[in-house]
């Protein structure tokens, strides 16, 4: 107690000049990490924030503290070799404040650091943020197993959404314990965060909501692979983002957009869109770069470029379901390399959980206008899943020069406007392309190798409009295209396949057969030759 008292004594004496850069250590922090530095980090922003704005530099060693308020124009520099670790107390992130909570608008724990309505908020360094989660982990885990823990945060959050806990079905079977993000900036504008390494987050690591003009590079984050729903970064409902360099471990989603939870997010009404992704290698999450599923406030006009992920579930992967509405629109991937993918390379899948079919209302999420170019993909157990509803496609989605090494190929359901050029697939198991219910197909320049025996290179069921053209199959195998009389109007023009024996098995009405070569004619020209 009497070092306390004589730390507020330091704290209230506390003056600096306008645009300060202000030393924590020499302002009276304890650099051992045993003492709680909070007031006077508190005293160093609330002053320079009346002076206008100015940073506070974190020098090495280990500094503890509670919740951090970032004001407009404040910068937080986390020096080399300096330790930024955070309070496990919950109740220093009390009072709870405004925040969302996978999408929905909530009050709930502050963030580890927080700013609300600023601008021209910056954390920079070389140094390390730990936000200690694992005792918000341990409670967290015994709350969704459904133990009566009955603390007194879960009656504080009660009483704090206690409107929203009478209709929002998602909040009331989560529990009444929801762990904050790390940090997060919760409408703002010119959020800048360079050079930090982040680990152990109580939640999501980096969340910015309803934040404009966000600035993410050169950071590290490295979080435990079995920490849970530890994203790396989560834009949701932003303008204006641009995330670059970095390098990203974590135990859930790597980087995932996101615009808010089905009704909640509706009202809201705030897109995610001009999202710029770019030189970024991430391991070990379960996705690399992920949309959705919260994307009621729909998402568009995102690039995701020169991207390594390795040892993700997913790499590129689009999530919804029925009941979120929105749109996911204008996405464009590009010269990614993907590499011991768990699951799927590419996924996107507009049933993310299994609902019943449903009439087209603005509960009914969309996704079109994908556009997928230069992939390398290897060691994958699926190349890509493309999974629509039955009462709206996935559709506009384009893959062009795709190079896939994997157990499975491509599969398609409830799918349409589908384009696929320059395909490489290397596939032991199963066709190397099958759609269903499915129509407005293009695949050309296809070639495909290591198949079984036994399967056809494309496997049609319940589609229509397909064309398929311009593509080198010399490897030995007994069908090229299987349909039968759900097949309509298939197209099949200028195929070279040499190695094949039949074009197409099964009755498929309404076919198209021209300048297609297959093996029987490759053998009736070498017979040809030879008399000559």
């Amino acid at each position: 107690m009497k070092l306390f008292c004589v730390f507020l004594l330091f704290v209230s004496q506390l003056t600096f000049g306008q645009n300060s850069v202000v030393d924590l250590k020499d302002a009276g922090a304890d650099s051992k990490g045993l003492v709680n530095c909070s007031p006077i980090i508190d005293k160093i922003v609330a002053e320079l924030s009346e002076q206008g704005g100015g940073e506070i530099y974190i020098p090495s060693g280990v500094y503890l503290s509670g919740p951090i308020e970032l004001k407009s124009n404040i910068t937080l520099n986390i020096g080399s070799g300096a330790v930024l670790k955070f309070s496990d107390d919950f109740d220093e992130y009390l009072p709870m404040i405004d925040s969302r909570w996978e999408g929905v608008r909530v009050r709930n724990f502050k963030s580890c650091i927080y700013s609300h309505n600023a601008n021209n908020v910056t954390i920079k360094g070389r140094g390390l943020i730990d936000g200690n989660g694992e005792k918000w982990w341990d409670l967290w885990s015994r709350v969704r197993s459904g133990e009566k823990t009955n603390t007194k945060w879960e009656a504080i959050f009660k009483k704090e959404n206690a409107e929203m806990l009478k209709t929002n079905e998602y909040l009331q079977g989560m529990g009444s314990f929801l762990r904050p993000p790390l940090f997060m900036p919760y409408n703002c504008t010119n959020v800048r965060v360079e050079g930090v390494t982040f680990t152990n987050p109580p939640f999501w690591t980096l969340m910015p909501v309803f934040s404009e003009n966000v600035t993410i590079d050169g950071i590290t984050i490295l979080n435990p692979g079995d920490s849970p729903n530890t994203d790396g970064i989560d834009p949701s409902s932003c303008r204006n983002v641009r995330i670059s360099n970095s390098h990203i471990s974590v135990g859930d989603d790597c980087i995932v957009i996101k615009s808010g939870r089905d009704a909640d997010g509706r009202d809201a009404n705030r897109p995610t869109e001009n999202i710029t992704i770019s030189n970024c290698t991430m391991l070990n999450g379960h996705g690399g770069v992920v949309i959705g599923s919260e994307m009621s406030g729909s998402v568009r006009r995102v690039a995701i470029s020169n991207c390594v992920f390795e040892g993700t579930d997913r790499g590129i992967r689009i999530k919804t379901m029925r009941g979120r509405g929105g749109v996911v629109e204008d996405v464009r991937v590009s010269n990614v390399i993907m590499h011991n993918m768990l699951r799927e390379g590419v996924m996107i899948n507009m049933h993310y959980h299994e609902t019943p079919e449903e009439p087209v209302s603005d509960r009914t999420p969309a996704i079109r206008n994908v556009y997928l170019s230069n992939i390398r993909m290897t060691n994958a157990n699926k190349g890509i899943a493309i999974y629509g509803l039955k009462e709206r496609s996935a559709e506009q989605i384009s893959f062009n020069d795709i190079q896939i090494d994997a157990k499975t190929g491509v599969t398609g359901d409830y799918a349409s406007n589908i384009d696929m050029k320059n395909i490489r697939l290397s596939v032991s198991n199963g066709n190397a392309i099958e759609f269903n219910h499915s129509e407005k197909i293009q695949i050309s320049d296809l070639t495909v190798y290591n198949l079984s025996a036994d399967v056809s290179v494309i496997k049609l069921d319940s589609c229509s409009d397909i064309l398929v053209n311009n593509c080198f199959q010399p490897t030995e195998l007994p069908v090229f295209i299987e349909g039968n009389q759900s097949v309509t109007n298939l197209f099949v023009i200028n195929n070279i396949l040499s190695g094949v024996d039949l074009l197409v098995e099964g009755d498929v009405p309404f076919l198209t057969e021209k300048g297609n070569i297959i093996k029987r004619d490759m053998e009736k020209n070498a017979q040809t030759a030879v008399k000559k």
